[in-house]
């Protein structure tokens, strides 16, 4: 019989598209997957060192491993892997540890599977991590993550990205439209671009080669996609005539989701943010000129050292006052190795909630305007498989999200739709229009 692998994915959705990758390298070696909570010979956990208490959580789901298959092997890959190593190596029930060079290398450390009394660590200084190697996930028929840049070259004094996976790279234009082609064959109706960085494409062998902008136009070529999306660019990244060409592409949909951070310039400098709100602004008045109908989200972090009340309420209110669609909110949290972390006038814990509080509420009240405005429109939403209490959903392609009693039949179609109502839970009801019906 072949040997089992079962994988967990903490983080972002650049991690989950390099799960699935190593996943087809576990299949290529003869390997079957099965889900996490069956029993496996080897378990792969891919962490992430951004959100917080990456310790605890890696912890946790070494041990419900564990519970299904005792005597399985236990391999910590990501971006927690790199930073910290021996940390990871002192769990108990862990066998290896990867760092960023070489977790794509996992079949080849992996070996007979042999249990050793302490952990195996591979982990090369990150400074010695050069090669891109292409990612993208699948599983998914509706939408597929596709890696197209890694690593980072900024310096925000509170990230530990970079030291966690090296200076930005990138992938050949030519080898990522083949991958779309690839994934367009394979059924997939949706592309999400992923990366660290993506608006930084373009680096390979540390020269700038190609600009984000020629891999868009390339991929807007790309027969058999009905969408790409943008995922996660930085302002001072997102040129005019990245907008531009978005506005009037078929294929490239009316989404952004564009980092602040704070709303406050003081703040920024100390971030060491590339950029001022005004930037931000004129940004965000460009997309609305030329799409009104635009979803932008934005991610902002709260209780940043010196970050006062009035600091904050400066990002409140500008926030408030700008035309935006939802937000993603982190309370800020010391990282070792971080220029941030040595800085005065830390925020009581207490106050980091309290603002973090107050700006969920008000990605609640930014998303409802935003979808309230979407009322009586037409639009295409691509349904997904997913089953709750007897009703499914998906996405418009300006991220509305959508509720419809289940239909298999919806499963990975576009239908045209009238939107129609809000639901307590801010979702929109519709009204199927089965004469507009897309067929694939």
């Amino acid at each position: 019989m072949n040997k089992k692998v079962a994988f967990y994915t903490l983080g972002c959705k650049l991690n989950y598209s390099e799960t699935s990758s190593i996943g087809r390298i576990f299949k290529e070696a003869g390997y079957e997957t099965t889900p996490f909570n069956s029993q496996a010979d080897v378990y792969v956990i891919n962490t992430c060192s951004v959100t917080d208490h990456a310790d605890k959580k890696c912890r946790k789901v070494v041990k419900e491993a564990l519970k299904h298959s005792p005597n399985a092997y236990i391999t910590i890959v990501g971006c927690y892997a790199q930073l910290k190593p021996r940390e990871i190596a002192e769990i108990p029930g862990v066998d290896m540890v990867l760092g960023a060079a070489e977790k794509f290398n996992i079949i080849e450390h992996i070996n007979d599977l042999t249990k050793q009394e302490k952990a195996v660590v591979h982990n090369a200084p990150i400074d010695e991590t050069h090669q891109f190697v292409s990612a993208y996930s699948i599983g998914d028929r509706t939408r597929t993550f596709l890696k197209v840049q890694d690593g980072c070259d900024y310096s925000c004094t509170f990230c530990t990205i970079p030291l966690a996976r090296g200076a930005s790279r990138s992938g050949k234009i030519e080898d990522i439209v083949q991958q779309a082609e690839d994934i367009a064959a394979s059924g997939v109706k949706e592309i999400v671009l992923t990366g660290v960085n993506i608006g930084d494409y373009g680096i390979r062998d540390g020269k700038r080669q190609d600009r984000f902008l020629d891999l868009v136009k390339a991929l807007d070529k790309v027969a058999g996609i009905d969408r790409i999306r943008i995922s996660s660019i930085e302002p001072n990244l997102l040129a005019n005539e990245i907008i531009e060409f978005v506005a009037q592409s078929k294929r490239f949909v009316p989404h952004f989701h564009m980092p602040l951070q704070s709303g406050s310039n003081k703040v920024l400098g100390k971030m060491r943010r590339r950029y001022k709100r005004e930037l931000y602004a004129e940004r965000v008045a460009k997309i609305k000129s030329l799409m009104p109908d635009c979803c932008i989200g934005v991610d902002v972090i709260v209780g940043f050292p010196g970050e006062t009340r009035e600091d904050f309420l400066d990002t409140y209110n500008f926030l408030n006052e700008m035309d935006i669609s939802y937000l993603h909110v982190f309370t800020y949290s010391e990282r070792e190795n971080t220029i941030a972390a040595q800085m005065e006038g830390a925020v009581p814990g207490a106050q980091r909630s309290d603002r973090s509080k107050m700006l969920h509420i008000l990605s609640e009240k930014k998303r409802r305007a935003f979808y309230e405005k979407q009322l009586g429109k037409i639009g295409e939403v691509l349904f997904e498989s997913d089953v709750k209490d007897g009703y499914m959903h998906g996405f418009s392609k300006n991220y509305v999200k959508v509720r419809s009693l289940y239909d298999p039949l919806l499963v990975n179609e576009i239908v045209s739709v009238k939107f129609t109502a809000i639901t307590d839970q801010c979702e929109v009801e519709i009204e199927e229009l089965p004469e507009l019906l897309m067929h694939s």
